[in-house]
């Protein structure tokens, strides 16, 4: 559960986490539009004493591409900083030695070029948006179960986003379809997996209790750093008003992202 006490802590905080799609911006046409206070909340972080990194579920281009839209936006980010399921995805299928048959969004191939994918013996699939077309589920669904020992990775499993436009169902839908299909459990790479939270811990040298994770979505952001043993926190822009009946699942704290950052600052230093 959450630390609702903010001194005790933010005091013992050493590094945060934030989220990306709906805390720093909200997607949709062009390179989408940054959400007011979002860039003076990451500059501030970056002026403190605390680590910070960005988690994010995002599929829909590589890392490189990824980070370029938000810097066109107006923040500071580089790519070392920012944690996307696609790489992990690939180092997984090379240490395992799987050839994936893909379904993902055109703009996240290049993550994948360097694994063989001749034969596939496993489905990856990611946020494909228009490409969860019947024709293409339906292949998917085939390599499935035209294996002997069916492997599927699911690049997160969220519901839905929001863009600017309203919202938009995420992979979390179609990977339940092919578990259902295929009678198999996929395994996650992205939020809410623990792995993929220790790996950004273990980048930032520290221990679970030492972070805090800062995101929109009450059970892949905040339920899973808190899992992992992190401090959650929700804010109340992106999907937040959204939310339906999973509201009471975990007990995040609820502020927008300046607010954070201002009452990070001030129970670590004792002023605003």
């Amino acid at each position: 559960m959450a630390d609702t006490g903010w001194p005790g802590c933010a005091k013992s905080l050493k590094g945060v986490v934030l989220d990306m799609c709906g805390v720093l911006y909200d997607s949709g046409e062009g390179d989408g539009v940054a959400i007011p206070g979002s860039i003076e909340a990451v500059k501030k972080l970056k002026a403190s004493d605390l680590q910070l990194r960005f988690c994010t579920n995002e599929t829909q281009a590589t890392r490189e591409k990824f980070v370029a839209k938000l810097q066109r936006l107006g923040f500071d980010i580089s790519v070392s900083e920012v944690f996307s399921p696609a790489p992990a995805a690939l180092a997984v299928l090379k240490e395992r030695g799987l050839r994936p048959h893909l379904l993902v969004y055109d703009g996240v191939l290049p993550e994948f070029d360097s694994v063989d994918k001749t034969n596939p013996n496993c489905v990856v699939i990611g946020d494909a948006a228009e490409n969860f077309s019947y024709q293409n589920l339906n292949e998917a669904f085939r390599v499935l179960i035209g294996l002997e020992k069916p492997v599927l990775f699911s690049l997160g499993q969220g519901r839905y986003y929001k863009e600017t436009d309203g919202l938009k169902l995420d992979v979390g839908v179609y990977m339940k379809a092919l578990e259902y299909a295929c009678d198999l459990q996929a395994e996650v790479i992205g939020k809410p997996s623990p792995m993929f939270f220790q790996s950004v811990l273990s980048d930032m040298g520290l221990q679970p209790h030492e972070a805090l994770m800062i995101g929109d979505d009450l059970v892949n952001d905040v339920g899973g750093a808190q899992h992992c043993g992190m401090k959650g926190v929700q804010v109340r822009t992106g999907k937040y008003s959204h939310l339906p009946w999973f509201v009471a699942l975990t007990s995040p704290l609820f502020f927008v992202p300046v607010l954070i950052v201002m009452k990070l600052h001030q129970h670590r230093t004792g002023c605003l």
